[in-house]
């Protein structure tokens, strides 16, 4: 009998990381290539020897272009990988701005380590350089999503709309008389600007992501609850900080703002956007207006409301501005970029206001504010935690567990296989418990590196 077999690279057991090689019978493939980030023991994953060698590889298909998804591409192929990276041409887009920006982060870090000595290592390396990420990036393929591509003999996949960002679809694909169906990150029914998800019919290898696996979004007002908070700002004289994903989050953070400007609900007043990877990404709702539901009048309207800072001298004029103001600025779990200055500068200021608005993974600065650290260290120094933290999760783009449920629904036959990925243990597993009670499904939690073998038809 032929089989294929899943290896579990990644986000199996945690959020990031999101990788499944899938060996098939003559061809090997990577469903995403993405980064741990997080912890310092997930964080130094990324350096772990692959568990094939990349040259082996024959195909990559990404399902979109969060770092968490796509951020270990370069690696993959300075190492040796040399086949095509599949996915909608938005999603590659969104790709190639994160992986550039990503690169150009990792030298800098590296030549900093050098310069203040603070490495272990006599001469500190770049997970990958900028040369690196183009190699990859000219290795990228776009196709249509709905329409199905056949890469290899006796392979067939398709990418479907799924919510979430710019370009994010679901793969389905089929081989041995087997649909196996990788979810990728599920979107919301009620985005700001992205159509609802679309939903399989058909899967018999399910490899779905459980974020959310163990909530409900609170169903507030979004628009009520930012302009009470910016209100807030201006009665504090103070900064409201809202650290964000530069890929759609950002751009929604700013359809919200614009909003409640437009609607004389919050008073003129400085606005920042302060995130040149999301300021990119923004261009591309001009380029793919087929992928969302903003219009360009309001997208006009909207980017001229705003100062959009570049420069990093103007992220300093922002900090010291004496007026109420909004910043939002990357990124989204104050992991790195330029929302670190303002918060090394505004942390320990009581008129400062902190709007979390997406998860937090463990590990991260956001995490910790969440817990209700009374420090971070951000440049190498502690900053005394002073401003008042909020966590806004309506604004999530990922589905929570009652709207997994939803995009499941379609699915009358339980698949023969149900793995729940790209979650923490407890999501997970309450997402599996929800699965049995509702659906009788039995659904597996796989661990980093597990293999499954799949038996396929003959043929």
């Amino acid at each position: 009998m032929k089989t294929g077999t899943l290896h579990f690279w990644g986000a199996s057991g945690g959020v990031t990381g999101s990788k499944y090689l899938l060996e098939l019978p003559g061809t090997r493939m990577l469903v995403d290539c993405g980064m741990f980030q997080g912890l310092k023991r997930q964080r130094e994953l990324n350096r772990n020897p692959w568990p094939v060698p990349p040259s082996t590889i024959d195909l990559v298909v990404i399902t979109h272009g969060h770092l968490d998804h796509v951020g270990l591409l370069p690696r993959l192929v300075r190492d040796g990988f040399k086949g095509p990276v599949y996915g909608t041409a938005p999603s590659l887009e969104v790709a190639r701005i994160v992986l550039e920006d990503s690169a150009r982060i990792h030298m800098e870090e590296a030549e900093k380590a050098l310069e203040e000595g603070y490495s272990k290592h006599e001469v500190p390396e770049p997970l990958y350089t900028l040369d690196d990420a183009r190699a990859c990036i000219a290795l990228f393929q776009p196709v249509p999503r709905e329409e199905w591509e056949t890469p290899a003999p006796g392979i067939r996949f398709r990418l479907r709309y799924n919510g979430h960002i710019l370009g994010a679809c679901f793969v389905e694909l089929e081989t041995g008389g087997k649909r196996f169906v990788f979810s990728g990150d599920v979107g919301r029914p009620d985005d700001q600007l992205l159509d609802p998800p679309l939903r399989p019919g058909k899967a018999d290898v399910l490899l779905l992501e459980s974020t959310y696996g163990n909530k409900l979004h609170p169903r507030e007002d979004m628009e009520v609850l930012l302009e009470q908070h910016i209100k807030g700002a201006i009665h504090d004289r103070g900064a409201c900080i809202i650290p964000s994903f530069a890929v759609e989050r950002l751009q929604t953070v700013m359809y919200l703002i614009w909003k409640l400007l437009r609607s004389n609900r919050i008073p003129p007043m400085p606005i920042y956007i302060d995130s040149p990877m999301g300021e990119n990404v923004l261009d591309l709702f001009e380029r793919f207006p087929h992928w969302h539901h903003l219009e360009m009048e309001e997208y006009r309207a909207m980017r001229n409301q705003m100062t959009i800072i570049t420069e990093y001298a103007d992220t300093w004029k922002a900090i010291d501005d004496p007026r109420p103001r909004v910043v939002v600025a990357g990124s989204g779990m104050l992991s790195g970029g330029r929302v670190l200055t303002y918060l090394s500068q505004l942390l320990d200021r009581e008129t400062t206001r902190i709007l979390l608005v997406g998860f937090q993974a463990e590990g991260t600065r956001g995490r910790n504010l969440l817990e209700g650290a009374h420090e971070l260290k951000i440049f190498g120094k502690f900053v005394p935690v002073a401003a008042r933290v909020y966590l806004l999760e309506t604004l999530s783009a990922h589905a929570d567990q009652g709207e997994l449920l939803h995009w499941l629904a379609l699915l009358e036959k339980e698949p023969g296989y149900v793995f729940l990925v790209h979650g923490e243990d407890t999501a997970r597993d309450a997402f599996r418990v929800k699965l049995l009670e509702q659906r009788g499904w039995n659904a597996r939690l796989p661990r980093l590196y597990d293999q499954v073998v799949i038996p396929l038809e003959q043929g």
